[in-house]
C-alpha cells in the first residue's frame, strides 16, 4: 500500500504561526513608511530643482549605502542574535529619520541622513531573511517567503502611492515623521513578538572586515550555479528603471505627484499579485524551468514604452513587466538552499547589496540619460539591454543544470559546509 501523500501547506498554516505574524507586520510598517519617505524626498528634490538627474540621485541615496552595509555589516547577523540586530537597526533608523523631520534641515542634510539611515537596512534585511527559516520549516517556509515578498511589495504600493498623496496634502516633513514612527513600532513587534535565539555562528578569531568580505564574495561567486542565480537576481536593475525616472516620466505625460506615485505603485502591485500565485500554483521544478524565459520577458516588455503610450497604457506595461518578475522567487529559492546557516546572513547581504546598488546605479544613469533623451526612450533601452543579459543568463543556467533535471542543481556545493537546517524551497 502506498503511503498517504501529506497535504500541501497553505497560507493559512503560515499565518497561524505567531512569530511569523509579528515579523510580517514589522515588514508592512517599515517598508511602507520607508517607501513613503523616499518618494516624498524624491519629489521634493525634483520640485525644487526641476532636474531628472538630481531627482534620480536623491532616489538612489536610499539605495547606494547598500554597497557598504551589504559588504561589511550584513555578516553581523551571523555573529550576533538576529532578533537583537533587527531591533537595534530599527531603533537607529527611527532616530535618523526623526532628525530628517526636524524643520529647517537643509536639502543636502536630508539626503545625507537618508543615506545614513539606509546603511542599517542591509543588516536588518539579512537578519530578517535569515531568521525566517528558524520560524517556518518545510513547505511553510516557501509560502511564508512568498507572503513576505508580496507584503514587501504591497507595502511599497501603499508607501509609493501614499508618498505622492502625502506630499500633495501633508508635506514632506510629516511624511518623514510617519516613517520614523513605523520603525519604532516595527522594532517593538520584532522584540516582543519573536523569541530570542543564539547567534548562528561565532567565527574563530577576529578576521578583519576585508577578510570577511573576501570570504563572503568567494562563497557567493565561487560556484557557477550560485553566480548565475545571483546575476538573475541582479537583472532587477534593468526592469526597475521606470522607478528611477518616474517623476520626469509622469511629468512628460502631464501628470504630477499622484501620477508619479501611480507609476511607482504599478510595478509593486503587479508583483504583489503574481508572486503568491507563482509560489502557490507552480511546482518547484516548473519554477526553475520558467526562470530564464520569464527573466527575458520581464525586461523585453519594457521595450514597448518606446512607442510612448499614455499613462494608462504605460501602467499596464509596467505591471505586466513586473508580473513576469515573479521568476525571482525561483532564483532566490535555488540560491539560498546552497548556503549554510552560519553564512546565511552574509550571503543574503551580498546578494541583496548587488540588487540594491545595481538599482541605484541604474537610476542615476537613467536620470542622466533622461537629460539628453526622453524618459520613455531610456526605459525602452534599459529593457532591451536587460533582455539580452537575461537571455545570456538563461543559456548559462541551461548549461549549469545537469541532464538529470533542473532540480539537481540544488545540491549543495562542496565549499558550503554542513547542511543548513533550512528547507529546500527557500527564497529571500
Amino acid at each position: 500500500m502506498k503511503a498517504a501523500v501529506p497535504p500541501r501547506a497553505t497560507f493559512r498554516d503560515v499565518l497561524a504561526v505567531g512569530e511569523f505574524r509579528a515579523l510580517w507586520l514589522s515588514v508592512v510598517l517599515s517598508i511602507a513608511g520607508d517607501r513613503l519617505a523616499l518618494v516624498a524626498l524624491t519629489l521634493l528634490v525634483y520640485d525644487r530643482t526641476g532636474s531628472p538627474l538630481l531627482a534620480a540621485a536623491a532616489y538612489a541615496a536610499g539605495y547606494l549605502p547598500w554597497v557598504i552595509g551589504g559588504l561589511f555589516l550584513s555578516g553581523v547577523a551571523d555573529r550576533r542574535p538576529r532578533r537583537s540586530v533587527m531591533v537595534a537597526c530599527d531603533a537607529v533608523r527611527a532616530v535618523l529619520v526623526a532628525a530628517m523631520a526636524v524643520p529647517g534641515v537643509p536639502l543636502p542634510a536630508l539626503v545625507a541622513l537618508l543615506f545614513a539611515a539606509t546603511m542599517f537596512a542591509p543588516p536588518f534585511e539579512s537578519a530578517r531573511a535569515s531568521i525566517t527559516p528558524d520560524i517556518l520549516t518545510g513547505e511553510r517556509y516557501a509560502l511564508g517567503t512568498a507572503v513576505l515578498q508580496t507584503t514587501h511589495l504591497g507595502a511599497q504600493v501603499l508607501g509609493a502611492a501614499g508618498g505622492g498623496v502625502a506630499v500633495a496634502f501633508l508635506g514632506v516633513r510629516p511624511s518623514l515623521a510617519i516613517d520614523a514612527a513605523t520603525f519604532v513600532v516595527s522594532g517593538l513587534l520584532v522584540g516582543l513578538g519573536t523569541r530570542a535565539r543564539p547567534a548562528a555562528a561565532a567565527a574563530p578569531g577576529r578576521p578583519s572586515p576585508l577578510a570577511r568580505m573576501a570570504g563572503g564574495l568567494r562563497l557567493v561567486f565561487g560556484d557557477r550555479a550560485l553566480r548565475t542565480l545571483v546575476l538573475f537576481g541582479w537583472l532587477v536593475a534593468f526592469y526597475t528603471v521606470p522607478e528611477g525616472v518616474a517623476a520626469p516620466y509622469a511629468a512628460g505625460l502631464g501628470g504630477g505627484p499622484v501620477a508619479t506615485g501611480l507609476v511607482l505603485a504599478s510595478t509593486a502591485a503587479a508583483t504583489a499579485v503574481a508572486t503568491p500565485l507563482f509560489s502557490r500554483f507552480v511546482r518547484p521544478r516548473a519554477r526553475l524551468a520558467l526562470m530564464g524565459p520569464l527573466a527575458v520577458a520581464t525586461c523585453a516588455t519594457l521595450v514597448l514604452i518606446g512607442a510612448r503610450p499614455g499613462l494608462a497604457v504605460s501602467l499596464v506595461i509596467f505591471s505586466v513587466s513586473a508580473a513576469f518578475g515573479a521568476y525571482q522567487l525561483a532564483a532566490n529559492t535555488a540560491f539560498v538552499v546552497r548556503v549554510p546557516n552560519q553564512r546565511r546572513a552574509q550571503a543574503f547581504g551580498i546578494a541583496n547589496m548587488g540588487v540594491v546598488v545595481g538599482q541605484g546605479a541604474a537610476f542615476v544613469a537613467a536620470g542622466a540619460a533622461a537629460e539628453l533623451v526622453t524618459p520613455a526612450t531610456v526605459i525602452a533601452i534599459a529593457g532591451g539591454l536587460g533582455a539580452v543579459a537575461a537571455a545570456a543568463l538563461a543559456r548559462s543556467w541551461h548549461r549549469t543544470s545537469p541532464p538529470g533535471g533542473r532540480h539537481a542543481v540544488l545540491r549543495r556545493p562542496a565549499h558550503a559546509g554542513p547542511a543548513s537546517p533550512a528547507p529546500l524551497h527557500k527564497s529571500t
